[in-house]
């Protein structure tokens, strides 16, 4: 990649393109993480360069301290770059340093000492009751197959009556609805097991689904299947909710996650306590949960904007 100025000698700027190729053919990152790496390195050597007042060596890379690199954070900030864009150039870095490491140029220590600069922490955006009744009403549904629709309607109440998450959802079997069951067992993140309570209209929902595939469903596999018969994917449920966005007026931000945001949320605001909650969340931690009470009390501060006289 054309340099500018003079940042590196070509031994190091050889080191870094072989760095990012390796990113590219190996790890196949994506165009927008390489350009970003790409720009954080460039940004880093810059840094250093006028820190050592001469074009950066690999020598000057293995000496790195962690003041080195907080300095490099610092300026950073000044310049106005936000907690996100930091860590991401220090991740950025970390790579590029374990791969000289790799190599016997360098020791990525110094990098591994330096915490990552705190994120901030953003509230989940639920979609209102209506708009998640919308989303998961198998009339609204825009596949042109019947079963097809009644499979992502089916899918998508999952995530909002029993606050599922796509991949547990997907995850789920025939057996699991054996015997017309009110609870599922759920192993989500971390292999931990959960028992949610399964509502009237998620169960219909399945079995509708059961009853108009088209292909043979073992008790054992995937109930939900893909046009061709093979298991459905992420991708695919992602795609139609980007559809129903368009359809049905929503914000970007109402994704099949957002259902499961949703579930929580509609569930607090309720007088569903947190504890039950986080229970049926599978968090393994109520501060995880706890993010709840701050999107609730936003949307009682917007109605109260909105509706009070002297707000």
């Amino acid at each position: 990649m054309t340099e500018l100025l003079i940042i590196a000698d070509q031994t190091l700027m050889d080191e870094r393109q072989g760095w990012l190729s390796a990113l590219a053919e190996e790890r196949r990152l994506s165009d927008n993480t390489l350009d970003a790496y790409e720009r954080d390195t460039r940004q880093f050597l810059a840094f250093l360069t006028q820190h050592i007042a001469a074009p950066a060596r690999l020598k000057d890379i293995g000496a790195l301290r962690p003041a080195d690199l907080r300095g490099f954070l610092a300026a950073r900030r000044r310049d106005g770059a936000g907690s996100r864009t930091l860590g991401r150039g220090l991740a950025g870095l970390r790579s590029f340093l374990r791969h000289l490491e790799r190599k016997g140029l360098a020791n990525a220590a110094g990098a591994t000492a330096v915490r990552s600069p705190k994120q901030p922490k953003s509230l989940p955006k639920p979609l209102s009751d209506k708009q998640a009744i919308a989303v998961v009403d198998a009339q609204e549904q825009l596949a042109e197959e019947p079963w097809i629709r009644t499979r992502n309607a089916a899918v998508l109440t999952l995530l909002y009556g029993c606050g599922l998450r796509i991949s547990e959802a997907l995850s789920l079997t025939p057996a699991d609805f054996a015997g017309s069951p009110t609870s599922l067992r759920i192993t989500g993140k971390g292999d931990k097991t959960r028992i949610v309570p399964l509502i009237a209209q998620a169960r219909t929902g399945v079995e509708d689904c059961i009853r108009l595939c088209p292909f043979q469903l073992a008790e054992d596999k995937p109930l939900f299947r893909g046009a061709r018969g093979g298991p459905l994917q992420p991708a695919i449920v992602q795609r139609e909710m980007q559809k129903l966005r368009g359809a049905l007026g929503l914000p970007d931000s109402a994704t099949p996650h957002a259902l499961r945001h949703s579930f929580a949320t509609h569930l607090l605001a309720g007088g569903g306590d947190l504890r039950t909650i986080q229970e049926l969340l599978g968090h393994a931690s109520l501060s995880t949960t706890q993010v709840y009470t701050g999107v609730d009390s936003a949307r009682l501060l917007e109605i109260y904007d909105r509706a009070h006289p002297r707000a």
